[in-house]
């Protein structure tokens, strides 16, 4: 594990709970985190970026953020209250709809998340910028596009479909970081870039654990060659105690519509934390 090389790291879960937690380094030295995962997982995620940068005290050249469910904020949350001094971070990304927004969609936890995230305000107000769909960021060697950003008018799955997808060129690469995009978000993204080649990308960040989150269609688009699952092993073999896909998680079904597209390697949350450098 080296500082200076394009790479991505995925997270392992310290409870083996579904989260998102990435690291994302570059040649030329930046560290570029995306969510972070739940409280439970600050401390491995702190260890994880002192191993990586050789410092006492690392340093985040920009946080990007999905949207607000605590599987993906939470972490962000417990060092901003309570571990500050273990980190410096230039740039807070994002785009957070209100929690009344989230409560007309029925979605507690995203209403809770995002109320947690605006009362910290006043902790990172200095650091903060707003996304918007067709923004572009250049973070060192890295150049991140804002595909998508939360549409008012999705009050179905309505977390989920507030998440911010970013798509990252990077040392000839392409990724695409999918957070829990919903359907209805996939959809848009189809018609919106339908003749295009935005949404085809070499790595694939897969939609919602991998299940019930972007449709065959849309993997269709991206053609990847390379996915990360941010996945247990209970969720990847959709497997709630009853054995090999006995549940109602579609991540078998997944599975296999990516096994048909000719995807070369599967990176699994269940393996730990794994990485994928170039």
């Amino acid at each position: 594990m080296k500082k200076n090389q394009n790479a991505i790291y995925m997270l392992k879960s310290v409870t083996n709970i579904q989260m998102e937690s990435f690291i994302i380094t570059t040649a030329d030295g930046k560290v570029i985190a995306i969510d972070g995962g739940f409280r439970e997982d600050t401390d491995y995620f702190l260890e994880f970026l002192r191993e990586l940068t050789g410092e006492d005290v690392p340093h985040i050249d920009a946080w990007l953020f999905s949207h607000a469910h605590s599987d993906h904020m939470s972490a962000f949350f417990e060092i901003m209250e309570n571990k500050r001094d273990s980190v410096t971070v230039d740039v807070i990304h994002y785009n957070i709809p209100s929690p009344q927004f989230f409560l007309r969609g029925g979605d507690k936890n995203a209403a809770q998340t995002a109320a947690t995230f605006y009362k910290n305000m006043p902790l990172y107000a200095d650091k903060i910028a707003v996304v918007t769909e067709g923004d572009v960021y250049q973070i060192g060697d890295a150049k991140f596009e804002i595909l998508y950003t939360p549409d008012p008018a999705f009050l179905r799955d309505v977390g989920n479909n507030t998440t911010t997808v970013f798509k990252m060129t990077l040392g000839g690469k392409v990724a695409l970081f999918l957070g829990d995009c919903g359907i209805e978000a996939g959809y848009k993204m189809l018609e919106k870039y339908k003749g295009t080649d935005m949404l085809k990308a070499d790595i694939c960040q897969m939609a919602h654990h991998g299940q019930n989150g972007a449709t065959k269609e849309f993997y269709e688009a991206v053609r990847p060659e390379i996915c990360f699952w941010c996945a247990p092993n209970w969720l990847w073999d959709n497997n709630a105690g009853a054995g090999f896909n006995t549940h109602i998680w579609k991540t078998v079904e997944v599975r296999g519509w990516m096994e048909e597209l000719g995807v070369k390697q599967n990176i699994v949350l269940k393996d730990g934390t794994q990485s994928y450098a170039w």
